[in-house]
């Protein structure tokens, strides 16, 4: 009598190899999914980065847009016409820029553009780059002149023109205009008040894009008060 043959035969390897084949396929599809997954966060989290960088630097400036000392601008003497205007933003179809002339935070290495030296009770005066010393009973504010620019996917600062970061796709500024320049309640928003005393508030829309285009465009928003017209 002839034996029974023994193991696998053509059949059962077939099918063992079949789904052999479908288990790796289904680890490789896991793991090239977590990768996907990993690399889509990962630029998200640059790009908030990124983002958190320049917004939480512009809302420290902008805080401190036209504090020009512990007396009004009207009393200050010799002040440049430019004081006026401590906040303006100028948009179009090639490039946007953002001006403001704001206090020294005191982390600028670079001198100030301008010193207003006050006693704080009856005079003040502007003066050009650094002034010292001082006289007795007065107090020194230093100030600078800060542009951003929006231009070709870029966003650059200072008057170099230094690239402050890449890769903007958006970049819009609108002010919280109040009734008045005697109230303080913010009514609406416009891009170009006509009466620089009236803004309150400096909002901004930041919309960064991807490289690697693994992520949608993020878009970031921000509203700072000037501190010295909510005072």
């Amino acid at each position: 009598m002839s034996r029974p043959s023994s193991g696998f035969g053509l059949i059962e390897l077939m099918v063992a190899l079949a789904l052999g084949l479908m288990v790796v396929l289904g680890l490789t599809q896991v793991f090239l999914s977590s990768r996907e997954t990993y690399l889509s966060q990962r630029s998200s989290a640059l790009l908030q980065e990124d983002a958190r960088y320049v917004l939480s630097k512009m809302a420290q400036e902008i805080r401190m847009v036209g504090m020009f000392g512990c007396l009004s601008i009207d009393r200050i003497i010799d002040a440049p016409p430019v004081f006026q205007t401590p906040v303006s933003w100028q948009g179009g179809s090639g490039s946007k820029s953002l001006h403001m002339i704001s206090a020294d935070l005191g982390f600028q290495a670079a001198k100030p553009d301008w010193t207003v030296v006050s006693d704080c009770t009856t005079t003040a005066r502007a003066y050009p780059g650094m002034q010292l010393p001082l006289a007795p009973g007065e107090t020194s504010f230093r100030l600078r002149e800060l542009f951003y620019r929006f231009e070709n996917g870029q966003l650059r600062s200072g008057p170099g023109n230094a690239v402050l970061l890449d890769n903007v796709a958006a970049f819009d500024v609108s002010f919280g205009v109040a009734g008045s320049s005697s109230t303080q309640s913010i009514v609406r928003y416009e891009d170009r008040p006509a009466n620089a005393s009236s803004i309150r508030s400096v909002r901004i829309g930041l919309t960064l894009r991807d490289p690697e285009g693994r992520v949608r465009d993020q878009v970031y928003h921000l509203v700072v008060a000037l501190r010295n017209r909510l005072v």
